[in-house]
């Protein structure tokens, strides 16, 4: 008897404390229910429903006459919800469906029906069904039987992607460039995909998505809960047709030299705009392809085409005139005991008036033209190089230009070469952009301005439109008596006998430039050299201005920038002056000639008509 006491008073706690446990939790569930539901609920939706960033379609990317250089093609992979379609329109639709998959995308019907029948028996939540579509193949699609029902009841998942494109290929593939978004948010900017990637990006749209099997997330609907907006578009200053002689000239070279690499420009004089970018460099394989962008991004000693800078600055300080007569010295001199300059040419030129030194780019000529005008006051003479900007970058929206060096005595490391080194080009750095940018304010009597990409910035959207005018970095870099004296001598290169670039004379138009050659590697025992050529056409009217520039050609085949580089120049100079307008001046006395010769051609065809119509004869047989 004690004992089923005992029994009972045990079961009766035991009773008691699990009716105290049901009671503290139907307790919490109610509080949970009724408190703390709505913050359960939605942390459950957060984990399995979020917006998703949809990218916008990339700005397109124009040349010059309107040709595609770069484009965002919208491509497009479908998938199948098998779980939101029911047993009967499934059965009902599977057939005409697969058929109509076949018909646009080439596989059989039946391997498609197996598909479509495998994951509605599974109950897939996101197969694929095809992938990289178009526009116009997604459009097709979704008129498909089943599909047409859209996403819930159809199951049609969609999900976009953009894919970018370049019609040229790989013809100025580094001008236009790429922009690449890191990990950490921010971008890889190259060219000018990267200069206007503010521009090109858009905004990107925002779309709910749910989280299913497999980590998967399915868009709730085929609509935005904000519209991506599409880039802006851009049309540059490129022009195809100067691109794709450049891109060949400068090719034709690099292969005949077998060179490392070089750079070709085209700058359009009065408005600064870059009609032309080749850069090319080469692989092992000794093939060519866009490798840099040496035409910005490549600092490098000019040589002899920064014997124009020199003689500026001091036909400016009029230190010295185009006639000042200088001795050559036997094409030799020595600084401290063992520092030589030299002429390419063995014994020198004898005595030759400052422009035939120029003209035969001689480098003792130069260099004692400045050093014995500015060997006490070097300061003067690299003042007035800062004057005309040549220290400073061109400001250019590419990223990456590379930055000038002009040595000056009040910084540290200028030493007793550095003035008769800047003479000819060295111990100074410049990109090959920021040279033709001097030169081409010479052709533009003076005013150096900013070379130019973008031409303009529109929108399809709302048909906003946005036009940049012409920047000038410096209205006059020096005198016009100062700019009339360095054309005629730029002139005199290419048409004098005796000028180094005189193997690309043409009478039938003049041109206007300089060489240069410039040693590389010169304290190795592996001397390489730099061949360029810079100049602008035509002489009197320029309309354009160029560089070539080309990095270690083979010494055996040739290294001379009249040789290399100056070649290139001419035949891309020749294809582009049959472009230009001409006028023709004609005098009073010629002008009354031609209209005598009209009114006798007038007069002849009235007798001609006359007779024809007397005889009856037919005019084809006249």
């Amino acid at each position: 008897m004690e004992k089923q006491k005992r029994l009972i008073s045990r079961l009766s706690i035991v009773v008691i404390g699990l009716f105290l446990l049901g009671f503290v939790v139907a307790y919490k569930l109610v509080y949970l229910q009724l408190a703390e539901g709505e913050t359960y609920k939605l942390l459950a939706e957060k984990t399995t429903i979020k917006n998703f960033e949809i990218q916008p379609i990339r700005g397109n990317i124009y040349a010059h006459d309107g040709s595609l250089l770069a484009t965002s093609v919208p491509r497009y992979t479908i998938h199948f919800d098998a779980a939101t379609v029911t047993t009967a329109r499934f059965q009902k639709n599977v057939d005409a469906l697969a058929d109509s998959l076949a018909a646009l995308l080439g596989n059989s019907s039946n391997s498609y029906r197996k598909l479509l029948i495998d994951a509605h028996k599974r109950q897939h939540r996101y197969k694929r069904i095809a992938r990289d579509l178009s526009f116009g193949q997604l459009n097709r699609l979704r008129a498909f039987p089943l599909f047409r029902l859209g996403g819930v009841r159809g199951g049609l998942i969609v999900d976009r992607k953009t894919v970018r494109e370049r019609p040229l290929g790989k013809i100025a593939e580094r001008t236009i460039g790429y922009e690449q978004q890191q990990p950490d948010g921010s971008y890889l900017r190259v060219g000018l995909e990267g200069a206007f990637g503010d521009d090109l990006r858009g905004i990107p749209g925002l779309q709910l998505r749910q989280k299913i099997a497999n980590g998967e997330w399915k868009p709730l609907s085929d609509s935005y809960l904000q519209e991506p907006q599409d880039g802006y578009d851009i049309r540059t200053t490129i022009d195809v047709n100067i691109q794709d002689v450049t891109h060949h000239a400068l090719l034709g070279a690099l292969e005949n030299f077998e060179a490392e690499h070089g750079t070709a420009i085209v700058m359009e004089t009065q408005t600064g705009a870059i009609r032309a970018v080749a850069n090319l460099g080469r692989t092992e394989e000794g093939k060519y392809y866009e490798k840099l962008n040496y035409a910005i991004g490549e600092s490098h000693e000019p040589g002899s085409t920064f014997k124009l800078m020199a003689l500026v600055a001091a036909l400016e300080d009029k230190v010295v005139d185009t006639t000042s007569v200088i001795d050559t010295k036997n094409g030799e001199l020595t600084f401290y005991g063992k520092y030589v300059v030299r002429d390419s040419r063995r014994g020198g030129y004898g005595k030759i008036t400052l422009s035939e030194v120029f003209e035969r780019s001689s480098n003792t000529g130069m260099v004692q033209a400045i050093y014995n005008n500015y060997k006490s006051k070097p300061e003067q003479f690299v003042n007035r190089l800062m004057n005309m900007g040549l220290h400073e970058p061109l400001g250019l929206p590419v990223v990456g230009e590379g930055q000038p060096k002009i040595p000056h005595p009040d910084k540290p490391g200028w030493d007793g070469l550095d003035l008769p080194w800047m003479a000819y080009g060295y111990g100074v750095s410049l990109t090959p952009m920021q040279t033709l940018a001097f030169y081409n304010a010479i052709a533009n009597d003076g005013v150096m301005l900013r070379p130019r990409f973008l031409e303009r910035i529109e929108s399809t959207r709302n048909n906003e439109q946005h036009q940049p005018q012409r920047e000038v970095i410096n209205p006059s870099i020096c005198s016009k008596e100062t700019i009339g004296k360095a054309k005629m001598m730029l002139k005199g290169v290419v048409e004098k006998p005796w000028g180094t670039a005189h193997n690309i004379y043409n009478s039938n138009f003049a041109i206007s430039g300089k060489t240069g050659t410039s040693q590389v590697d010169y304290t190795t025992d592996q001397m390489q050299y730099v061949s360029s050529f810079v100049g602008y056409f035509p002489s009197d009217r320029p309309k354009y201005s160029c560089i070539v520039v080309i990095h270690r050609p083979n010494k055996e085949k040739g290294y001379f920038g009249n040789q290399v580089a100056a070649p290139v120049f001419q035949t891309i100079a020749h294809k582009l002056y049959s472009s230009i307008p001409r006028e023709t001046i004609i005098t009073q006395e010629r002008f009354t000639e031609l209209i005598a010769l009209q009114k006798e051609v007038n007069l002849t065809a009235g007798k001609i008509e006359k007779v024809v119509k007397t005889n009856k004869i037919n005019h084809n047989g006249f």
